[in-house]
Formats: C-alpha cells, sequence, structure tokens
C-alpha cells in the first residue's frame, strides 16, 4: 500500500505567504508532517508527496519522503495533481489533501477497508465543502461541491485498490485542468465502479480552506 498527500496547490483562500501543508499546528508540526507521521504509525512506508508552489520549501522541511511535482500548478486542480502521482503505480492506494488535519484513527479506518472507500464526515455541510449521496444500498452515486441535500462532507481521504488503478488514471485523465479529483470519481462511479462511505465522524478530522477552518484546526487539536 501506497500514500500519496497533494500538497501542489497555492491555498490563496487561507491568505498565508507559504504552502498551506506547512502551517504549524498547537503541537509544533507541520500540517504535513503530522500526515506523515500518521501514514508511518499505521505501516505505510511509501509516502509520495505531490508539489508545486514553493515546492523548495516543502521539500526542505520534509526530506524522507518521495516527491513529484506538478509543473502547472498555478492553472491545475487535484485532478492533474492525483495523476500526477498514480499514473505508474500498481498497489492500494490511500490519498489525502495536503490540507486535512486527522486523528491517526481516521486513517487506521481507511487502511483496514477492503472496498474502494471515501471517508465521509455525517454533518451539516458548508457550500465550499465537498458533498456525497448515497443510494438504497449505501453505496456513493455521486460526490462533488454542487450536491444539493448532501448526507455530509467527503473529508479528502480516499482509498483505491490496486485493480482499480488504471480506471481511475483514464478517468482523471479525462478531467479538466481545474476539476478537482472527486469528478474523476464520478466518471467511476457512473462507469460502475463502487464506492463505499466510510464515517469517520468520530474522529477529529478537518480540512483547512479558511482562517476560520485554520482557527477551528488550533483549537481542535490544541487537545491531545
Amino acid at each position: 500500500m501506497k500514500a500519496v498527500i497533494l500538497a501542489a496547490g497555492v491555498g490563496s483562500r487561507l491568505g498565508r505567504p507559504l504552502p498551506k501543508s506547512l502551517a504549524i499546528l498547537p503541537t509544533g508540526e507541520t500540517i504535513l508532517g503530522r500526515q506523515i507521521r500518521i501514514f508511518r504509525e499505521v505501516g505505510i512506508r511509501e509516502i509520495i508527496v505531490v508539489v508545486g508552489f514553493k515546492k523548495t520549501l516543502v521539500m526542505e522541511q520534509h526530506p524522507n519522503v518521495f516527491f513529484r511535482y506538478n509543473p502547472l500548478f498555478y492553472i491545475t486542480n487535484t485532478s492533474q495533481s492525483l495523476l500526477h502521482a498514480v499514473e505508474d503505480l500498481e498497489d492500494d492506494v490511500i490519498w489525502a489533501n495536503g490540507d486535512v488535519v486527522f486523528d491517526t484513527e481516521v486513517l487506521r479506518t481507511v487502511v483496514a477497508a477492503e472496498n474502494n472507500v471515501i471517508a465521509v464526515d455525517r454533518k451539516k455541510c458548508e457550500a465550499e465543502e465537498v458533498k456525497y449521496r448515497t443510494d438504497e444500498s449505501g453505496k456513493i452515486i455521486a460526490i462533488s461541491k454542487n450536491i444539493e441535500n448532501g448526507e455530509g462532507e467527503a473529508v479528502g481521504i480516499n482509498k483505491i485498490l490496486a485493480g482499480y488503478l488504471p480506471c481511475l488514471v483514464k478517468n482523471l485523465k479525462r478531467c479538466e485542468d481545474q476539476d478537482y479529483f472527486e469528478r474523476g470519481l464520478e466518471f467511476m462511479i457512473r462507469g460502475g465502479v463502487e464506492f463505499i462511505p466510510l464515517d469517520i465522524s468520530e474522529h477529529r478530522c478537518i480540512e483547512v480552506d479558511f482562517p476560520e477552518d485554520w482557527t477551528q484546526a488550533q483549537e481542535m487539536f490544541a487537545r491531545s
């Protein structure tokens, strides 16, 4: 099993001069450093970080992982960053957005899953959050920011089994430059590939998009 962390973006909505992944938590760790530590705690040794904006800073602070560079990070989104990371992989892959702060238990749950899974938080969502809906059997049938009456938030941590990687690559290539990777997942779902929502609501997990998210993350993870 391999891990991919998507940390190429500018993160302009947070209004900081550095990549969001390098924001320092109350524990003294960066967001990215915490992610890397947790991936290793659950037994994943090969970690690929996709970099772009101020890539040298990220690479210098965390030199003990592999890197892929998205040279078009200014004009592309997470669909293309994920494609850079997975197009030649052959193992099960867990990937996470580089601005998600989460507990170790979240990742343990994802690792233990036997299906293609999308980690979700069953909460009321704001307009900017990625939402999802399921069918009567509990499988995900839609995932995007534009869903009305979503069942909760897709938190940005996902797992795909090795046998479905070629399909993921094919459908990421179908995405437009500004599409999020969830667009590729929707293409797969429409083609009959099953993704199961994995409820991690009982654990701490937050994606940092705006200053208020960062304030909440600092408060949430100031606790042991």
